[in-house]
Formats: C-alpha cells, sequence, structure tokens
C-alpha cells in the first residue's frame, strides 16, 4: 500500500489519469491523462454523452479498476501500488458505491434497519457506534417510520435513499454513485438530492455521474468529459449542460507539456505547434 501525507479537504485526487482498454480490434482510450481533484464535504457531478469516460473514471474511484497510467488516490492511498486484498479493504472502509438502479442496491430480505446493522458489520463498526450512527442517517433521511419495512414496501426515491444512508455508515471517505436519479421521478429525484447534499455536508465526498440538469445544479462542482479528456470544470453557479457552451481545457503536465482536446488535435496532423505569447495569453497554431 502506497500511502502520502493527508490532505485533510481533499476525499480524492487523479493525477494524469488514463485509462486504456485492450479489445480485439485495437485499444480503446476510455480515459485520458485527467488531473482533478475531488473536496471532502462536496458534491462532485461528472457529465458528457455516452462513450465520454464517465463510468471508467468512476469505476477508478470507486477502486475497482486501476489507471493504465497516472495515480489515483483516494483517502491518502494510491491505488496502483495496492494488492487486491488492500484495495477489498480500502472499498470497504473507505468507499461506498450506489448503482442507478434502486433495487441493484439492497436486499430484498433485509429491513431498513437490518441493512443498516450489515453496513456497519461491513465497516467493522462496533452495534453501539453502528444503531446510533444508523438512527442519525435514518432521521436525517426521512427513513426512521421505515425502519422495519422490506424494500419492496419502499418507494424508489425511498430505496435510493436507504442505498445512500447505508454507504455513508461510518463516514467514508467518498461515495461514488452512477446516474441515482435516473429511474426516479422529477419530485424523488429532488428529495434525493437534497438529501445528497445533506450527506456530504457530514463530511463525504460524493461523486455522482448524471445526465440530469438538477443533479448538476446541485453539485458543488462539475467536471464535463468528452472521448475520455476532461473538457472543463466549473463551481456551483457556473454548471452548463451544453458541452459546446464552455469553453475547452488543455491539460498541462508537470512538464510544462500541453495535453491538446481531440477536436484540436486534428489541426497539427504534423504534430508540431508555433507558439507565441505575451504578458496574459498564449496562442498555438499550426506552422
Amino acid at each position: 500500500m502506497v500511502a502520502a501525507q493527508a490532505e485533510p479537504d481533499v476525499a480524492a485526487r487523479c493525477t494524469g489519469v488514463t485509462k486504456i482498454y485492450w479489445t480485439p480490434t485495437g485499444e480503446v482510450h476510455a480515459v485520458q491523462s485527467i488531473d482533478a481533484v475531488f473536496p471532502a464535504a462536496e458534491v462532485t457531478a461528472v457529465v458528457g454523452p455516452s462513450g465520454s469516460g464517465k463510468s471508467s473514471l468512476l469505476r477508478m474511484l470507486a477502486a475497482v479498476d486501476r489507471p493504465t497510467a497516472g495515480q489515483v488516490r483516494i483517502a491518502d492511498h494510491e491505488i496502483g501500488g495496492m494488492r487486491p486484498t488492500q484495495l477489498r479493504r480500502l472499498r470497504r472502509k473507505q468507499i461506498g458505491y450506489v448503482f442507478q438502479r434502486p433495487a441493484d442496491n439492497l436486499i430484498s430480505y433485509l429491513t431498513v434497519a437490518d441493512h443498516m446493522r450489515l453496513a456497519g458489520r461491513l465497516r467493522r463498526m462496533g452495534r453501539k457506534r453502528t444503531e446510533s450512527d444508523a438512527g442519525d442517517l435514518l432521521e436525517a433521511l426521512g427513513l426512521t417510520e421505515r425502519r422495519n419495512h422490506l424494500p419492496h414496501q419502499l418507494s424508489g426515491g425511498e430505496q435510493q435513499r436507504l442505498a445512500f444512508a447505508q454507504v455513508v455508515v461510518g463516514r467514508p471517505a467518498m461515495v461514488v454513485a452512477d446516474e441515482p436519479t435516473a429511474e426516479l421521478d422529477s419530485a424523488s429525484g429532488q428529495a434525493l438530492l437534497d438529501s445528497i447534499i445533506e450527506l456530504a455536508r457530514l463530511g463525504t465526498a460524493f461523486v455522482v455521474s448524471t445526465h440530469d440538469p438538477a443533479a448538476v445544479r446541485a453539485a458543488d462542482r462539475t467536471l464535463y468529459l468528452r472521448h475520455g479528456a476532461l473538457q472543463a470544470e466549473s463551481t456551483k453557479g457556473q454548471q452548463h449542460m451544453d458541452l459546446h457552451d464552455i469553453q475547452p481545457l488543455a491539460v498541462i503536465d508537470q512538464s510544462g507539456r500541453i495535453q491538446l482536446p481531440p477536436e484540436a488535435l486534428k489541426l497539427f496532423p504534423a504534430r508540431r505547434a508555433v507558439l507565441r505569447w505575451d504578458d496574459d495569453e498564449v496562442r498555438i497554431t499550426p506552422p
């Protein structure tokens, strides 16, 4: 396991992260040289069209996949240097994952209270601490009166709120969620987003992939992906859903090299450029 000096306000950090899949037809560059920070106690939305790399990025943040190049650091541990048993321990203690379909997150024969107790056992929490934490979370998410209900007795919105409540037991560093509002109506979706914001304020970072404009508006920060690259990022109040309306980002690595977005790279078939700059502007043009 590779540990580093703690960053108290950062739950996870990606540095030059690239993910390549090998298929019978060749290489697929799912994620390309992404640098991003995921602050504690904040909600980060990840948006982009299908095939933009959202799922691949989330799988690495959930410590399910390792990067092909670069570093993913979660709760002060760089996952590329960890053994499988260490990754499992990291996932169990520091990472929560919520699937898109509410029913996929729950066990049909366990009550609401049972789900919370199981989450505490998986995180090696004592019974007293689990009961206290579970009680607080169920009250915060409006599920106290449902504690003895089975999943099929809950609405879709209540099922998703339970899914988030159980993964936050023990306060992991980060919760990763794949389009959590996609299966919900607008009212249930907004209620879930309100719950996520409330849970984040307890200290856990939330990373949510989404196509939902309401989720983007609710997020503290938004990352915009296209073709596996980070095209832009914004903070609350600055978000856009249309990638054509925002200024693309080019990544500058530690040695000063610039990673151009794929659309811009097409303008440089010879892989050479003329560089001009003055006090406040740098211009790159084909020779």
